[in-house]
């Protein structure tokens, strides 16, 4: 048939492309460099040009919906919480130096004296205080006010001494602080700003904010004032350049320093260069597709089945991700808090397929459309399974369009299937389950499926409130099983992350997250 052998050339193509780097040094994927230079050659004081394939969506934290924004601000740059997370996941101090938990719903946090915002407003317990105030202030509208809902209270002990007093226990309280949600926000900046936070970020990370142009670029400089080892780097420009092959010849020819998001179609290319090499780190986050259970045909489970049956994700990661990444049977990766290990995924098999779909009376197929982001890969993988969906009847248009244009439609449920993703930036299970499955999280906050299920809703509230390590895994692989047989998504993808690097930046990173890891970073001259 026609369409087998589109698919047929489609992967011979891009397998291609893999074959030829079957020779590539793994030391050079899994570090960009962490060899020393010296002072003569560094310019500590000069500018990292990073090119990037997206804008922001906004520079409020608590308005946040992905990692590629947070990735700009968030995470010891602008901002910073009280506690952080090292490479290994492990959670270190950070605003506040120390925290234990008092009772099942009492934690408290001693403070790091001696910090100020950027705008020279102290830090303090008060500034804790109106920063939560404003997250659950319903008034505000924080898309983020789910993840802190079951605070009751922050009672300031003194001045360097807060409680979080929770209506019910929170198992993940110390993950959410760590991330982008638990933000602290200078409180002059909430007064004077106020929704316009959004354009004017305030914190007390290393690095401040100096300028923002909307598709063009964003501008941090040093904070010299940062109560911690400031950057060696005087300042970062984060330059917006949609297209692939653009931000890799930036970096090869000097013009940027340094890309992330990148397809897999440049990997040969960054191989050959000699200016340039690759960073290569496996993160927690994971991609599918995205049914709309609230429009026909995909409020019939049957249906959803019968495309999980249909899709080869084995031809997917080898075809269009160049065996970068792994197979995902879960919403959850293995490196997160509550992973199902033993879940079994469903079978390729093409006649399961088409059985089911005429068992739900659709025996010659239908007609639909998957969205999807304007990244390579996601167009490429909207591809392949139309492709595939083809071989069961199935009709697929695929619509891309830019990225934040995407986000918002799929927030508003305008779209039958979508490529989505979760980059589980808190490295606990009950980020992909209250965003992603809980019926309260229906659109922007990430439940893009529309998918409501009570016993789910039930069993993530009680795994949020279960400390027992034990008890929670035990309820996050029953939630696995039920999603997997309710399939509202068809999980693809485990993620890894990769970045081009000029050979003149040292001592750059990334985390699991994905996350740029700055402030050791040097430049050479």
């Amino acid at each position: 048939m026609v369409d087998k052998r589109y698919l047929a050339a489609y992967l011979a193509v891009v397998v291609g492309i893999a074959l030829a780097l079957i020779g590539c040094s793994s030391n050079s994927e899994q570090h960009a460099s962490n060899n020393s230079a010296t002072a003569e050659t560094l310019n500590t004081q000069g500018t990292l040009i990073i090119a990037r394939k997206a804008d922001a969506t906004t520079l409020d934290p608590h308005f946040i919906t992905n990692n590629n924004t947070s990735n700009y601000i968030s995470m010891g740059k602008v901002y910073e919480g009280l506690v952080q997370r090292d490479q290994n996941m492990k959670f270190l101090p950070a605003l506040a130096t120390e925290w234990k938990q008092l009772n099942d719903v009492t934690w408290e946090f001693k403070l790091r004296q001696g910090v100020t915002f950027h705008d020279g407003t102290p830090f303090n317990a008060q500034a804790v205080q109106k920063t939560f105030a404003r997250i659950l202030d319903k008034n505000v509208g924080s898309s983020r006010i789910a993840v802190f809902a079951m605070v009751k209270e922050i009672k300031a002990i003194d001045d360097y001494t807060v409680q979080f007093i929770l209506d019910y226990p929170y198992a993940p309280l110390l993950a959410s602080l760590a991330i982008n949600d638990g933000s602290i926000i200078s409180p002059k900046a909430i007064e004077q700003y106020g929704k316009d936070l959004a354009k004017h970020p305030v914190g007390t990370g290393s690095f401040s904010f100096e300028s923002w142009t909307p598709g063009q670029e964003l501008v941090l400089v040093r904070n010299e004032n940062y109560w911690g080892e400031k950057p060696k780097i005087a300042k970062v420009i984060y330059k917006i350049v949609p297209e692939d092959t653009t931000r890799t010849a930036m970096v090869e020819t000097g013009e940027a320093h340094l890309t992330d998001q990148v397809p897999v179609s440049e990997l040969a290319r960054v191989q050959s260069s000699p200016s340039i090499k690759l960073l290569r780190t496996e993160g927690l986050g994971i991609e599918w597709l995205d049914f709309n259970v609230q429009k026909k045909p995909f409020d019939d489970v049957r249906v959803r089945q019968a495309i999980a049956h249909a899709i080869d994700k084995e031809a997917i990661i080898k075809g269009v991700y160049n065996d970068v990444g792994r197979k995902a049977v879960s919403t959850l990766s293995p490196k997160v808090v509550g992973y199902h290990p033993t879940l079994k995924d469903y079978d390729y098999d093409v006649n399961k397929a088409k059985a089911l779909l005429a068992e739900a009376g659709y025996p010659n197929g239908f007609t639909t459309s998957i969205m999807t982001g304007d990244q390579k890969e996601r167009v490429n993988l909207a591809e392949v399974i139309q492709a595939q969906l083809k071989e069961v009847g199935i009709d697929v248009e695929v619509k891309s369009m830019e990225y934040g244009a995407y986000l918002a439609a799929a927030g508003k449920g305008e779209h039958e299937m979508t490529i989505g993703s979760w980059g589980n930036a808190t490295g606990d299970g009950d980020s992909v389950q209250w965003n992603i499955f809980h019926s309260s999280s229906f659109g922007d906050p990430g439940n893009h499926a529309f998918y409501a299920n009570a016993e789910v809703d039930m069993l993530i509230e009680a795994g949020r409130r279960e400390s027992d390590p034990v008890k929670r895994d035990q309820i996050y692989a029953k939630l696995q099983e039920i999603e997997l047989k309710d399939a509202p998504v068809v999980p693809i993808r485990i993620v890894d992350h990769l970045a081009i690097v000029s050979e003149k930046v040292k001592d750059f990173s990334m985390d699991p997250i994905g996350f740029f890891q700055l402030n050791k970073v040097t430049v050479e001259e």
